[in-house]
């Protein structure tokens, strides 16, 4: 009781100062009636909406908060009017919930975590050496004892390089990697990503200093001890077209001399595509230019690959280069540096999801969220579970599992979460084909896999269910969608339902307002138009229209056996701006047209301007009622709960 007491006491001390830190880091802007608005909400809302026009302008700002303001007084009402108790509503809003959660978490956990980590390594070239124990035979999954031996191995390495020896001793020695080893273990430079299976090698060679051999890491293919020699500015990509002097049966010489007559041809002007048709030995380029593509580090020797990358303009090309194969002359095409995050973002996102760390990160994230959350697993429950089963049945499609009591629980996760055996069981039963396809290895081994699954789509489902705690954002997407489905319900009861369905209502508006709806002078449209196989009578009946009522045209005309002439009628309003006058029986001019009919306009009547009916302005009127209605509807609200701006705040917000 007296631990009580003085938690009591202690807390009402404590609270006036932690509401003040909270009051000093995020202060209310405003408040309509006893409700507050930070200042983080309306920063981020008012920057989200003006994106790059968010200036922080004054002018700015309180245009802004002046449309935000009403939005709230309408949040505040529609909340009164209950309308997020709306069963349809807060279906809705769950819904939306569930579709943006799906793939928040994974995208802020894992996606852009990675993709930042690849954006900033690959600004940047690696030149990398290596000690390489290989696991098991090239092409052959390795086994445990596989496994076991080549970790054994580089782990002996590890100890004697910490007692001294020489890295380069030890890959003369040990290392695996033979065409590596003739140049002390180098494997020349790298840049992010490494390809698939190698993401904890490239965790190694960005994260170590250079010159000083790191821990043993293992890879698809095998262990390694990597030392990181140099680091440059990546190069980023280069696209390229070549002549090739091929050295056939290695005679370097005569090679030499074909692709020094190619460079000459180049010196006297000949263009680049001309020289590659006449000279280049690579038959698969020589009839598009010598064109090779884009090709990044790593991709062609050494040689060729420091010529692409020197020439430092479009167009240029290079002095003969030597490689392996033969004599080359290089053209660059275009260079591609590394772009901004943003242009970015979208390919290499497609990378990391076609990558192994994307499942690594994933599962790291799982074991966060079970290591912060007091995870607890009751695995006798598991174990009891799987003794019971029948391994035929189990492995059938008619299966019914066998247990003592479902309710009996195998795992907590925080205080919220228990999971019971018989929810696992109905997960079971409802992954029938993953259950089947665990078939060759055994009951346990299924039980536990699938197992995993469940645990991890709850670990999700919790995490996904307090993430308006850990990310801002996210709540405010969440409670940015939630007043818009709450705005959109009480306009709509409010104000649009009301403006169509109130014909008192609109018609008393109209009569205050019916000044603002008037038609301009309007002109009453005959158009005459003539059949294509009458078209020698077109004049004819030109002529014959100038006088004659159109009634009178056509029953001149036309037959019972055949229609010459048609006549279509319209009114048209007179367009602002113009000055021509109408002249009632004024015919306009005759037009051929290109499927060989005739037409004509003819002036019927001139119907000078007016008010427009309720019923022909009624679209117009209705939005303007509607807007009428809004505004008395905010009035009345401002006046229900009042409004404080703490300008002070407001002021802090200025930068223009």
């Amino acid at each position: 009781m007296i631990l009580r007491i003085i938690t009591l006491v202690l807390l009402v001390a404590v609270w006036p100062l932690l509401l003040s830190a909270q009051q000093q880091q995020d202060p209310v802007l405003f408040t309509v009636g006893d409700t507050p608005v930070h200042l983080s909400e309306f920063t981020y809302i008012y920057s989200k909406t003006n994106g790059q026009n968010a200036d922080f302008s004054q002018k700015s700002l309180e245009e802004y908060l002046d449309l935000y303001v009403r939005f709230k007084l309408k949040v505040k009402e529609a909340r009164q009017m209950q309308v997020d108790t709306i069963p349809s509503l807060k279906a809705e809003l769950a819904g939306y919930r569930k579709q943006l959660a799906d793939s928040y978490l994974i995208d802020r956990e894992v996606t852009d975590k990675l993709v930042r980590e690849l954006y900033e390594r690959a600004k940047e070239d690696v030149d990398v050496s290596h000690i390489f124990v290989q696991i098991g035979e090239v092409g052959i999954n390795p086994m445990p004892e596989d496994s076991a031996a080549a970790y054994a191995k580089i782990t002996a390495i590890r100890k004697r390089l910490d007692q001294g020896e020489t890295f380069e001793k030890l890959v003369q020695e040990l290392s695996e990697d033979e065409g590596a080893n003739s140049r002390n273990g180098n494997i020349g430079w790298l840049t992010a990503p490494l390809p698939n299976g190698f993401y904890d090698l490239e965790n190694a060679i960005y994260n170590q200093p250079i010159g000083k051999p790191g821990k043993p890491v293992r890879t698809r293919l095998g262990y390694h001890i990597a030392v990181v020699n140099r680091r440059r500015p990546a190069r980023g990509e280069v696209e390229v077209a070549h002549v090739l002097a091929r050295a056939q049966e290695g005679n370097f010489e005569a090679a030499k001399a074909r692709i020094d007559s190619a460079y000459a041809a180049l010196q006297q002007g000949r263009s680049f595509e001309e020289v590659t048709g006449n000279f280049s030995d690579d038959k698969t380029t020589a009839d598009r230019g010598g064109y090779l593509g884009i090709f990044g580090i790593g991709r062609y020797e050494k040689a060729f690959e420091d010529a692409a990358f020197a020439l430092d303009k479009d167009g240029a090309y290079s002095a003969p280069i030597r490689t392996s194969i033969g004599w080359h002359i290089i053209r660059r095409i275009s260079k591609r540096e590394i772009q901004p995050f943003e242009t970015e973002k979208t390919r290499l996102e497609t990378k990391i999801k076609q990558d192994s760390r994307f499942d690594l990160a994933r599962v790291a994230m799982l074991e966060r969220i079970r290591r912060e959350n007091d995870f607890k697993v009751y695995s006798q429950v598991l174990q009891n579970f799987v003794n019971a089963q029948d391994s035929a049945a189990f492995f059938s499609f008619r299966w019914k599992a066998s247990m003592d009591d479902p309710e009996q629980t195998i795992f907590t996760l925080g205080t919220d979460t228990r999971a019971t055996l018989g929810e696992f069981v109905d997960f079971m039963n409802r992954a029938v084909g993953k259950r089947i396809r665990y078939n060759d290895q055994g009951v346990a081994t299924a039980v536990q896999g699938l197992y995993q699954e469940f645990l991890n789509d709850a670990c999700l489902r919790f995490e996904e269910a307090h993430l308006e705690e850990k990310y801002p954002e996210f709540r405010s997407l969440m409670r940015e969608y939630e007043e818009g489905i709450l705005l959109f319900e009480a306009t709509k009861m409010v104000v649009w339902d009301r403006a169509s369905q109130d014909t008192v209502g609109l018609e008393a508006f109209y009569e205050t307002v019916k000044e603002r709806y008037q038609w301009s002078e309007r002109a009453r449209i005959s158009t005459f138009k003539i059949a294509p196989e009458s078209r020698a009578k077109v004049n004819e009946i030109y002529t014959y229209a100038q006088t004659h009522t159109p009634e009178e045209t056509l029953s001149h005309f036309n037959t019972a056996e055949q229609t010459i002439v048609t006549l279509e009628e319209k009114t048209i309003e007179r367009k602002a701006g113009t000055t021509n006058v109408w002249i009632p029986g004024e015919v306009g001019r005759l037009q051929i047209n290109r499927d060989g009919t005739g037409t004509f306009d003819k002036i019927m009547e001139v119907i000078p301007p007016k008010l427009k009916t309720l019923q022909e302005a009624r679209g117009y009127i209705i939005a303007d009622y509607q807007d009428y209605l809004e505004r008395q509807w905010v009035e009345t609200l401002r006046k229900q709960y009042p409004v404080v701006i703490q300008q002070q705040v407001l002021k802090s917000l200025i930068k223009a």
